[in-house]
């Protein structure tokens, strides 16, 4: 098996002559003995003989008539532009998937807005105060946070990592 992988990676240069010494004897002992690696062989030497065939036709092939190309795309264009769909010019309440689309995300949209999920949060009533001070320690800064009609405050102190 490790032997008609390697074979197989070699039959290209063993065909051509390009192999030297023991890889180019070891590829022609395999290539006798294994019908498989035959096989690709004879299927490289008739892939290479089409090749050359068609190579070889290659002169006698005439070029494309491309005069013809680029007006049919203006062409193309241009029809384009003057076609207008018949299903675009048809009303919303006419095309039954679209408008029953449109009612059922219409529906969606008021039961949203109509759901009560529950009591309002509480918000706030007095806003919240922020003072920043200074300390005896240098690189270091206060933000005081509180409420003016309630008894709590926060202190955030920072640049004591150092």
């Amino acid at each position: 098996m490790l032997t008609c992988y390697r074979t197989r990676k070699r039959i290209g240069a063993y065909l051509d002559g390009a192999l030297e010494g023991a890889r180019a004897e070891s590829a022609a002992r395999h290539l006798a003995a294994c019908t498989a690696c035959q096989r690709e062989a004879e299927g490289v030497l008739k892939i290479r003989a089409l090749l050359r065939e068609v190579l070889s036709q290659a002169g006698r092939v005439p070029e494309p008539d491309w005069t013809a190309f680029w007006p049919g795309i203006v062409r193309g264009v241009e029809q384009g532009k003057r076609w207008t769909p018949v299903r675009a010019l048809q009303p919303v309440w006419l095309r039954p998937r679209l408008a029953v689309g449109s009612a059922l995300v219409a529906a969606f949209l008021v039961s949203i807005m109509l759901w009560e999920s529950g009591p309002v949060p509480h918000v706030l009533e007095a806003p919240v105060v922020v003072n920043s001070a200074n300390s005896d320690y240098p690189g270091a800064s206060l933000m005081v946070y509180h409420t003016p009609e309630r008894d709590m405050t926060v202190v955030w102190v920072f640049g004591l990592d150092d």
